[in-house]
């Protein structure tokens, strides 16, 4: 569904690691700055076109996160507020009325209540599937005029046939869409492989400091773009420069907090599998994870999460969180700190199925040694 003639904004064949450090920048000029100012009005002077409007055109600032955004992802990039009004914008702007949407029915549990609730209201029929199982899920997409696809799967960490997925979708006539906050442009590029849209909590890894509230979706379709960039506007769902400011700062080392968080996170993966404490390790790096072959042919990387259970049900689960203390027991992700959270303590969660032992550890880059005494030391509680 890609438009040949709606250009990717950047022409330079860079690698990824210099796209985040140099995408996103003030025009060269002598005395010109090096970075995009945080532009704090709401009202510009008039021109011909007419009147303009923050919640219309956006900031500088804003702009700059969203070129240098669409440079890594290789399409255009939109802001929005958050991850949950970007992803509320899909469905209202991709999605007729009374349409099917196919989505995992174990996902982010925020997305999930997102759509029970537009099922309720009469708006959109929701088909859950099991989307990383590709025969099963692929049988429920005729029809479908949304596919949602959430690779790997919060907090479970499945991962996804996304070629074959996508391929299957297209052929019957339904739009892709890929929440790839966990994998960032780092790991996976879905619109390389004809994902239609990708969407983004940029407060997560994207930002990576867990300072700044933002959401983003990406696409190639010139189409797509104007009616995502129409419901961003009528919803009034722009980000703030100052947002958008943290969001550029934070992307900038983007590569390098992804490169030591993964590298952190196989590390603890596999000292975790070897715990006496530990039942059950999810980690796509680790080389017998049922999703490992899969992520090594369509990945460039295995990511900074671990989803892993304890012995001793949800009591030891709690005990562990409250026991960590470089570590943080706090909800959201994507950090430069380490966080950790018994997931089933959320009811979403626990009514998809998500065992009631399991915690989900976002790594930081803190030294592995220093994470790894806190950790073992809690799973002694």
């Amino acid at each position: 569904m890609a438009n040949p003639e709606f250009q990717y904004p950047h022409a330079a064949q860079l690698h990824p690691e210099s796209i985040v450090v140099s995408a996103g920048r003030p025009a060269r000029a002598a005395g010109a700055p090096l970075n995009v100012g945080i532009e704090l009005s709401t009202s510009f002077h008039n021109d011909p076109a007419g009147n303009l409007y923050i919640r219309d055109m956006g900031s500088e600032t804003t702009r700059a996160f969203e070129e240098a955004l669409g440079a890594l992802e290789g399409g255009y990039a939109l802001a929005f507020s958050s991850g949950v009004a970007a992803t509320s914008a899909v469905l209202d702007a991709l999605v007729p009325a009374g349409g099917a949407v196919v989505a995992p029915w174990t996902q982010y549990s925020g997305t999930s209540a997102l759509f029970a609730g537009a099922e309720e209201q009469g708006r959109l029929t929701v088909r859950w599937v099991d989307m990383a199982d590709t025969d099963a899920a692929t049988k429920a997409f005729d029809g479908a005029a949304l596919v949602w696809i959430e690779s790997p799967g919060n907090p479970m960490l499945s991962v996804v046939d996304l070629p074959t997925l996508v391929d299957v979708a297209h052929r019957v006539g339904a739009i892709v869409v890929v929440d790839s906050t966990f994998n960032t442009p780092m790991v996976l590029t879905p619109l390389g492989h004809g994902v239609d849209v990708v969407l983004h909590s940029a407060t997560k890894y994207l930002a990576g400091h867990s300072d700044a509230l933002l959401g983003c979706l990406v696409t190639r379709n010139a189409n797509l773009e104007r009616r995502l960039r129409t419901r961003r506007t009528q919803s009034g769902a722009m980000p703030g420069a100052l947002e958008s400011y943290l969001a550029v700062r934070g992307l900038r080392t983007l590569a390098i907090r992804m490169e030591r968080a993964q590298s952190n996170a196989m590390e603890l993966a596999i000292r975790l599998r070897a715990h006496e404490r530990v039942t059950t390790v999810r980690y796509s790096g680790l080389a017998d994870d049922p999703y490992h072959d899969r992520t090594a042919r369509l990945h460039n990387g295995f990511g900074a999460m671990i989803s892993f259970q304890v012995d001793g049900g949800p009591d030891h689960a709690d005990a562990v969180c409250h026991a960590v203390r470089l570590i943080t027991h706090a909800t959201s992700l994507g950090g430069v700190e380490s966080l950790i959270e018994r997931r089933a303590m959320h009811a979403l969660d626990a009514a998809r199925g998500v065992p009631s032992d399991l915690l989900r550890l976002s790594v930081g880059i803190e030294n592995v040694e220093d994470l790894w005494d806190d950790l073992s030391n809690a799973l002694r509680h």
